[in-house]
């Protein structure tokens, strides 16, 4: 039998698409010993609304909503294996680099990663990123 298991956390916001409906995705499915995260956003986890207009602070945002999704499935900021982001606009692309340099700076290696200059489905959100994680193992 496959080793299946989705992700739910309320540490992280769960995004919806429509209002009274449930996204019809998980945050995140564990296969085995590895993590793979739905994309998350610049969403504060409790109100579900975006954290500022700022790029820089949403970039901040994202990054720690995707590490908490990421250690409710049983991994950490250092297991993240790939991270795929997706900027709004390609004037923040340095300001983005920036920001993720000093996230995973401390990291043993940073992720592999792909960067994608696309238009996020919610207004206003400026950046998007989702990731595939190794479990961590005792």
């Amino acid at each position: 039998m496959t080793d299946i298991r989705p992700v739910s956390t309320r540490n992280a916001p769960t995004v919806g698409f429509s209002t009274g409906t449930a996204a019809p995705l998980s945050q995140a499915i564990v296969h085995g010993d590895t993590i793979y995260c739905s994309g998350t956003g610049p969403l504060d986890p409790e109100t579900r609304t975006i954290v500022s207009d700022d790029f820089a602070e949403q970039a901040k945002q994202t990054l720690t909503n995707l590490v908490a999704v990421v250690e409710a499935a049983g991994g950490s900021r250092e297991t993240i294996l790939k991270c795929t982001c997706f900027v709004r606009d390609v004037a923040n692309f340095p300001v983005f680099n920036a920001v993720y340099r000093e996230f995973f700076e401390g990291n043993p290696h940073f992720p592999a990663r792909t960067t994608v200059i696309a238009t996020p489905h919610r207004t206003g959100v400026q950046v998007e990123v989702e990731c595939i994680a190794a479990v961590n193992r005792p």
